[in-house]
């Protein structure tokens, strides 16, 4: 199956599209002479923008697309202040950039002589192209990490095979042991991806080699091998199970039935 999720270049096709929609319409707005207060001289006929007032016209949106690509692309830990400054760090940022964009885009159509309500809407659209095109680069990564974990090389469970039994003689009472319970394997130390994509698909890896040596790591120990919650630890476990469970219901569907013996 493949890993290419459907929409996520649309997604960024417009994450770009808005951006260079915005850029062009924020310096083109900066080019627009002032109009001079009543009583001033009027402006030079060769009149340009200040070199800075063309840099800040660019900043705006820049800064809102390279804060998306932070949002969505760097793997942050669980936990509620990591997202309060994920999403408290976006906040102000894409509310100064709409803000701005839009007054010099309707600024812009306005002085290109397009009506009033041309002038109030159309820079909604842009806005609204841009918000759609984070949502859906949120909404794909998700996806992404979900095709990821069942793309992932099924493991069938490992067998407990009971030790036989010595003989004992009749007379001799045989002695009842107790298994001593196998705490956690200690984790190996290993250097932890800093990517989350890599970093789950380390987890994964690393639970189904545990389960083949006959000691399955537990949520907690494999969170704690890639400094992550238990609950992030359980979550992989859970991945590779489910994707065990799917291969072997695909085994049990391919495999024909006996046919009944001959009366």
């Amino acid at each position: 199956m493949s890993s290419r999720i459907s929409g996520r270049g649309w997604a960024y096709f417009g994450a770009f599209l808005g951006g260079a929609v915005s850029i062009a319409a924020n310096v083109a707005h900066s080019y627009v002479p002032p109009t001079p207060p009543e009583g001033a001289p009027p402006l030079p006929v060769d009149w340009t923008p200040e070199p800075g007032a063309v840099v800040g016209a660019i900043f705006w949106p820049v800064a809102l697309f390279v804060a998306v690509e932070i949002l969505a692309r760097v793997a942050w830990p669980a936990g509620r202040r990591w997202s309060l400054l994920r999403f408290g760090g976006l906040l102000p940022v894409a509310s100064v950039a709409a803000i701005v964009s839009y007054k010099h885009l309707s600024g812009l159509l306005a002085y290109y002589g397009e009506d009033g309500l041309t002038a109030t809407i159309g820079p909604l659209a842009v806005d609204g192209l841009m918000v759609m095109a984070t949502g859906a680069l949120l909404a794909t990564g998700r996806r992404a990490d979900t095709i990821a974990a069942t793309e992932a090389a099924p493991v069938p469970a490992a067998e407990v095979i009971e030790p036989a039994s010595p003989p004992v003689p009749e007379t001799a009472p045989v002695p009842v042991i107790e298994p001593a319970s196998t705490p956690d394997p200690a984790p190996a130390p290993a250097p932890v991806p800093a990517d989350d994509r890599a970093r789950r698909a380390a987890a994964r890896k690393a639970y189904r080699q545990s389960v083949t040596a006959g000691t399955p790591l537990s949520g907690a120990a494999l969170g704690r091998q890639f400094a992550m919650s238990e609950r992030w630890g359980r979550d992989r476990v859970n991945e590779v199970r489910a994707a065990a469970d799917r291969a072997a219901a695909r085994r049990t569907a391919d495999t024909p039935a006996e046919l009944p013996a001959a009366a």
